[in-house]
């Protein structure tokens, strides 16, 4: 699926219908303020950020607006990747720290929510696929993370200095990539204003530039496709029947889809190969 051919097709009430924009979260605010900020900006009915990121901690924070706010759990828990500052509660050199980091905090590691989550206190498994430190003034490293989604990395950083026995805090966090969304795509709150201001004044341009369509999910899902005369049946909420596709499909059961006719987005299906029924239906644009 090539997105920016679809979104040049689109019309801007199109985009803001079904789109999302990877917003770069400012600091002392909360992912909710900035749903609220844009959704009342923009005029929405509604929108919802894709994994929350705590008030001190800035970067990317991908929004959903209207329609693609029911994609939002099909995105969360998609890695991630952080860039930050610890402060070491002793002066230990970096390849102390490294020696440690190898052998406890690469690959799988389990970690307990910190106290003030909002989710319920209790171990989980995490993937850390990348923990590297940059460098070092004093007592303060700087470090990039890539981890698997739902990793707290101020957990990250406090369990490491409890196993080095010195203690350790997170001074400041950004995240830098959330899934498919980069640093480098992210819209500062400025830059939006400035383009919201624009589009009122009846010039799209910059407005546009900054709303991705919400067919950006192909990039995380396969896409199946599916013939034009079934596509009133599946809008009603009939299954996708192994007579309904373009082309035979080999499918893990249990994985889920995206399904199109031609560049129509119909919905996410999960698959489940049950006789002639090769996927149900877990969301559909109507």
């Amino acid at each position: 699926m090539e997105i920016e051919k679809l979104k040049a097709k689109k019309s801007i009430k199109e985009l803001l219908e079904f789109g999302i924009i990877i917003f770069d979260k400012p600091e002392n605010c909360t992912s909710f303020d900035v749903v609220d900020f844009v959704r009342r900006k923009l005029r929405l009915r509604k929108a919802s950020h894709f994994g929350t990121l705590d008030p001190m901690v800035t970067g990317v924070l991908p929004l959903a607006l209207n329609r693609a706010v029911k994609l939002t759990g099909f995105f969360i828990g998609e890695d991630k990747e952080y860039t930050g500052t610890m402060r070491m509660h002793d002066d230990v050199s970096i390849d102390e720290i490294n020696k440690v980091i190898e052998k406890k905090f690469i690959g799988k590691i389990i970690q307990m929510p910190p106290v003030r989550s909002s989710v319920k206190r209790q171990e989980r498994e995490r993937e850390i696929k990348k923990f590297k430190l940059l460098e070092k003034n004093g007592k303060d490293i700087s470090f990039i993370v890539e981890c698997q989604g739902g990793t707290y990395i101020r957990k990250l950083v406090h369990d490491l200095g409890e196993e080095m026995g010195i203690g350790a805090h997170m001074i400041a966090l950004r995240r830098i990539r959330a899934g498919i969304f980069k640093e480098s795509e992210s819209v500062t709150k400025e830059e939006f204003e400035i383009a919201v201001d624009e589009y009122e004044r009846g010039k799209e341009e910059k407005l546009r530039k900054i709303i991705l369509p919400a067919e950006v999910i192909t990039k995380v899902y396969p896409v199946v496709k599916v013939k034009k005369e079934f596509v009133e049946k599946i809008l009603h909420g009939a299954p996708i029947d192994e007579k309904f596709l373009i082309k035979k499909e080999k499918v893990e059961r249990g994985k889920v889809i995206c399904i199109f006719n031609d560049e129509k987005f119909i919905g996410m299906y999960k698959v489940i190969n049950e006789g002639t029924i090769f996927a149900r239906a877990e969301f559909v644009l109507q």
